[in-house]
């Protein structure tokens, strides 16, 4: 009787720790904003479609990559009119910017994902506009308060694809928070010319993202893609991508896979 209500009490056991296996984290329920801030090629040498390109196929790659819901991630564009085809397309302007994050995090709430394109100063993320008059800088901490307050208490991905990007790093760094920028603090980033199709860190994320296949595995084979890049075509001093990944997040990392990654 003992060696009976043994092996029953373990079939019991068997069946309660497989009856609900755990869910695994994912993209599925995420928010994503994804932001080209300027139209402006390098040095003032006239329009660029880099960073509307980076923005367009970044937000493809969330989904068809990383596995996002499409309704879940809004794009923003300085220059929205001129790409009439791409449905949904958002005027780049901070407080609209704002709005839509929340938006998309209020449906979807189990992470937010932030990434941003533009130009840079040692004082922030440049967000240009057709109107001279209302070109602007975005502070590193008006960028940490606009996801804190849109995705509070949230695991969370900022990336910001700006020359001296770094300088967002402290303000942004939070516990459940992965922070990737295109360049240190004192560093410019490269690619944003008239004959560029992406600025350099944009076009190695999406060559990555395609390449891994978790979270985890993602920051290292960027990077890698930058300095490869910078070495390639003799570009100096290194931009020195930066990543900054919380200590609660950071046992999560491989647990998100990328389903449609090669």
């Amino acid at each position: 009787m003992k060696r009976l209500l043994a092996v029953l009490a373990g079939l019991l056991a068997l069946t309660i720790c497989g009856s609900a296996p755990a869910a695994q984290p994912g993209f599925k329920d995420w928010a994503a904003v994804v932001v080209a801030g300027d139209y402006m090629g390098a040095h003032n040498e006239g329009d660029t479609e880099a960073f509307d390109n980076a923005r367009r196929d970044v937000a493809r790659a969330l989904v068809e990559r990383m596995g996002f819901a499409p309704e879940n991630v809004r794009q923003y564009s300085v220059r929205p009119q001129r790409y009439k085809s791409e449905t949904g397309l958002r005027q780049s302007l901070l407080p609209d910017i704002h709005s839509g994050l929340i938006e998309a995090a209020q449906k979807a709430k189990s992470g937010c994902l932030f990434y941003f394109t533009s130009h840079g100063v040692e004082t922030g993320a440049y967000l240009n506009a057709e109107d001279p008059t209302k070109h602007s800088i975005i502070l590193p901490q008006t960028m940490a308060q606009l996801v804190d307050s849109a995705c509070p208490g949230r695991p969370s991905v900022v990336i910001i694809s700006t020359c001296f990007s770094g300088v967002n790093v402290p303000s942004l760094d939070q516990p459940n928070r992965m922070v990737m920028t295109a360049s240190a603090k004192d560093r410019s980033s490269f690619g944003c010319g008239q004959q560029n199709t992406y600025p350099y860190f944009d076009d190695c994320f999406l060559q990555s993202v395609k390449a891994v296949r978790n979270l985890g595995a993602l920051p290292p084979a960027v990077v890698a893609c930058v300095q490869r890049m910078e070495q390639e075509t003799g570009m100096s001093p290194p931009s020195m991508p930066q990543v900054a990944i919380g200590s609660s997040l950071r046992p999560m990392l491989m647990l998100y896979g990328f389903p449609k990654g090669s």
